[in-house]
């Protein structure tokens, strides 16, 4: 694995960078070059664009079938989720980065079918299923460090299993984390040997307190909440942990399609976009109300589900897990508060609230209509964030 002295990502499990080496590689093939990093670096970054972006449709497909198993549908499309999975700006720089956190949602993916497959076969500890889960575990640790926030409500669920069922649920998962664990802990032993730390990254990390971070990183003060809606663009927002989650998830906030602080006479719109972002963030309110609203009445209305359950968990620990991250490595800038990071959370809540809008449809039909409609003209409005401001082929150096 490279050492921080070659790389930044240093800390970063392999997943997210064996396409672009692979794709590296063959370009290396393929041209004759006197520097081949530079000049590969269009193809490769556009093989990984590719290949993510098949492994995202190929996310979505996972997750409708699984939806499809909960809901009882007859057909595996499923509008509601696709139209709210589509209105999170979020995935559409996530895939177009290399980067681990695309691994996370394939793999966490297979790991809620996994959840509810078994959920019908009372946890039964089949040698097959076993293995199956462990490696999908064990890739899920390779993807990126985030993905660990995604086993402990696991534990947390077995306390509240029934007796009878709790021996089944503790074998399975037992064998299977072991077998993950087993897998994949070659990685994280060898950054605790190079590094002292299982989980390092490129920052000094300051030991945990509340008091690390200033009272304004937790609630917002008028002029971050005057930026949020009027220039939602860094540093406007300087170290505000939820203005700046949530402008990065439903804008661009960091302007990884806008690069507001440079290339200004190659990219579009850098100097007008800050006022585009700031009614993306204003509509961007009711999605989020609707969303929220959804995932809670989601919660309730099919908490029969033991992956429901465990999702409810999963949420948790992602956001909190994330926001510790954030109160222990300090940065005036607030460099660590980005949507990409922790993209598993908004997909889990995506979800749960996608269920409740299935079935609205059925409970109550001009409800549903109505809100598909705002939905839909939500994302008309901010389908520019969903677009890079570069022209194809350009990769910043």
């Amino acid at each position: 694995m490279p050492s921080s002295d070659e790389t930044r990502e240093y800390f970063s499990p392999p997943f997210g960078y064996i396409v672009p080496a692979f794709g590296q590689v063959i370009c290396r093939n393929l041209i004759e070059s006197s520097d081949h990093l530079k000049d590969c670096q269009p193809y490769f970054a556009m093989f990984t664009h590719i290949f993510q972006s098949i492994m995202f449709l190929a996310t979505l497909l996972i997750n409708l079938l699984t939806i499809k198993l909960i809901t009882n549908s007859k057909s595996v499309v499923n509008t509601p989720y696709i139209l709210l999975m589509s209105l999170l700006a979020v995935n559409y720089r996530t895939i177009s980065m290399i980067r681990g956190e695309p691994y996370i949602l394939f793999f966490m993916s297979l790991f809620l079918f996994i959840i509810l497959k078994n959920e019908q076969t009372i946890f039964k500890p089949r040698i097959k299923t076993v293995l199956f889960t462990g490696v999908v575990i064990a890739c899920i640790a390779l993807s990126r460090q985030w993905g660990i926030l995604l086993f402990p409500p696991l534990v947390i669920l077995l306390f509240f299993t029934r007796d009878k069922f709790r021996n089944n649920y503790f074998k399975f998962w037992f064998y299977s984390s072991a077998l993950g664990i087993s897998l994949s802990y070659w990685f994280y032993y060898g950054l605790y040997k190079s590094y002292g730390s299982f989980i390092a990254f490129n920052m000094d990390r300051t030991k945990f307190s509340f008091s690390n971070q200033e009272f304004s990183f937790y609630i917002p003060n008028t002029e971050h909440l005057f930026a949020l809606f009027t220039n939602p663009i860094r540093p406007n927002l300087n170290n505000q942990f939820i203005s700046i989650l949530y402008s990065d998830l439903w804008g661009d906030y960091w302007g990884y399609f806008t690069f507001t602080s440079k290339y200004l006479d190659i990219g579009l719109h850098q100097n007008s976009i800050g006022s585009y972002l700031s009614r993306v963030n204003l509509v961007s309110l009711f999605v989020t109300i609707i969303i929220l609203f959804f995932y809670k009445e989601g919660l309730k209305n099919f908490n029969s589900f033991f992956l429901i359950r465990y999702i409810k968990y999963a949420v948790y620990f992602s956001f909190f897990g994330f926001l510790v991250f954030s109160i222990a490595y300090v940065s005036d800038t607030g460099d660590v508060i980005k949507a990409s990071y922790i993209i598993q959370l908004f997909h889990l809540i995506v979800f749960v609230a996608s269920l409740y809008f299935h079935k609205l449809r059925i409970t109550n039909k001009n409800a549903y209509f109505i809100t598909l409609f705002l939905l839909l003209v939500a994302y008309t409005h901010n389908f520019q964030s969903y677009l890079s401001n570069f022209p194809a082929g350009f990769y910043p150096q």
